[in-house]
């Protein structure tokens, strides 16, 4: 069945891609007013708006809501375009801004831990970054569970020299790439479990934030950068590093994590109908302490 699906649907997907950008925002504007009718997790956005920003009044969140998903529709077909992008596309799209810093690391040999968050094109962030450096980056990831259609997504991303890895072989991808110079680039915003978490308040709400980046981080002492996008037109981006910390096994437990979120949080605020507003970000709760036995 997962094979029939992928080989019925494969066909539209890359006719698609293979659509040039005007015609691909046409069709983003059509899929945005169909799903806008279904009521496509409406809910869960409109939820997730309000709780993250109780300030602002019920036409302005409709407002919010309705510009996320119009932008989720472009996200989507932005991603599936990459399948027919070229080099210079790619160069044209998502523009990259190179700070001193980070080419001094690479002279010093010294690799690197990128965080980020669902938060503008993250797919086209990866290229940009490769076609612009010379680190070798590798992306950490969650794999579909349809096999056919994570083949096609890995292609997708690896087609410009991107390696990409299983969450749970980061570790082990580490420590055999040691004696190279690496990027490896966590997307560090996605709902956490309680057992392998950091708390902490991000846009007004208890959030457990996944602790491995700075676990990583701080074993092997990789400066942490935060890899900022900013849209900055339909269908173009600007991406920008910007050091959090230069020595992560000095810093204290959750002063990684907490700078990364307040720093998304920030990017959050300047423009949020560019996060993706429509997956499950708070569906844990914080723990409750455990009670303390009292000695008789």
């Amino acid at each position: 069945m997962q094979a029939l699906s992928f080989y019925f649907v494969f066909p539209f997907l890359y006719l698609i891609a293979s659509l040039p950008f005007c015609a691909l925002y046409r069709l983003s504007d059509f899929l945005f007013h169909l799903l806008w009718l279904s009521g496509y997790r409406k809910k869960v956005v409109l939820s997730n708006l309000r709780n993250s920003f109780p300030e602002k009044n019920t036409l302005e969140t409709e407002a919010l809501c309705k510009a996320y998903f119009r932008y989720l529709c472009d996200l989507t077909l932005e991603t599936l375009k990459t399948m027919r992008m070229s080099e210079e596309e790619i160069k044209r799209r998502c523009i990259y801004e190179q700070p001193k810093w980070l080419t001094q690391f690479y002279n010093e040999k010294r690799s690197l831990i990128f965080v980020m968050g669902h938060y503008g094109n993250w797919e086209w962030a990866g290229p940009s970054f490769v076609f612009n450096n010379q680190f070798k980056l590798t992306v950490v990831y969650r794999p579909l569970s349809n096999p056919y259609f994570e083949k096609m997504m890995t292609s997708m991303r690896t087609k410009f020299g991107t390696r990409i890895v299983p969450a749970n072989l980061a570790l082990r991808e580490m420590v055999s790439n040691r004696k190279n110079v690496t990027a490896t680039a966590l997307i560090a915003d996605q709902a956490a479990t309680t057992a392998n978490s950091y708390w902490t308040t991000f846009l007004n709400q208890e959030t457990a934030v996944f602790n491995g980046p700075e676990k990583l981080a701080v074993k092997f002492n990789y400066p942490v950068v935060y890899m900022r996008i900013q849209r900055i037109g339909r269908g173009y981006y600007k991406l920008t590093p910007e050091l959090l910390f230069e020595n992560p096994a000095s810093t204290m437990e959750g002063e990684i994590l907490e700078a990364f979120t307040k720093r998304l949080e920030k990017e959050i605020i300047l423009d949020p109908t560019i996060w993706l507003w429509s997956h499950r970000r708070w569906k844990h709760q914080r723990p409750e302490p455990a009670p303390v036995e009292s000695k008789v």
